[in-house]
């Protein structure tokens, strides 16, 4: 009888164990990729500027959520920015605006932030260098400075 009772409970205790141990076979999250990029007229084609002016481009991408978020830091610009944005094309072509930039400063320096929600194919081109950033100014219609982003 004793050998029963503790055959039973061990069998017992196995099947709970056995039963309470959750089988979880969801792929981890992708991680959140780093972004960045250096502005200056030597990224810049179409045609490049002789500006002097630099600046940085971070930012991250969570492939779970799509958000990018986006920071470009710029200074000594010939004038301030008319528009920027985020183009398709890889360092040494110029291609399409996808996301473009709003809230610019009035400055020759300054700082510009976004988020925006990527679809289709926006997520794959960071990823292969497909991407840049480009700050045009009056004396530099098609672009002062560019850079081109990748990721960490």
């Amino acid at each position: 009888m004793k050998i029963t009772f503790f055959a039973t409970t061990a069998l017992a205790a196995l099947t709970l164990a056995t039963a309470c141990k959750k089988k979880d076979d969801s792929p981890a999250p992708a991680p959140v990729m780093q972004l960045s990029g250096s502005l200056n007229s030597a990224n810049s084609v179409n045609p490049p500027s002789a500006s002097t002016a630099t600046g940085t481009v971070t930012g991250t991408y969570d492939p779970t959520s799509k958000v990018l978020n986006y920071t470009l830091t710029f200074s000594g610009l010939t004038g301030p920015p008319t528009v920027a944005h985020f183009h398709y094309g890889d360092p040494k072509h110029a291609g399409a605006i996808f996301i473009p930039f709003s809230n610019l400063p009035t400055g020759t320096s300054g700082t510009i932030t976004g988020t925006a929600t990527l679809v289709a194919a926006q997520p794959d081109s960071f990823q292969l260098g497909h991407v840049y950033a480009n700050i045009h100014t009056a004396m530099y219609p098609k672009g002062e400075i560019r850079a081109n982003v990748v990721v960490k």
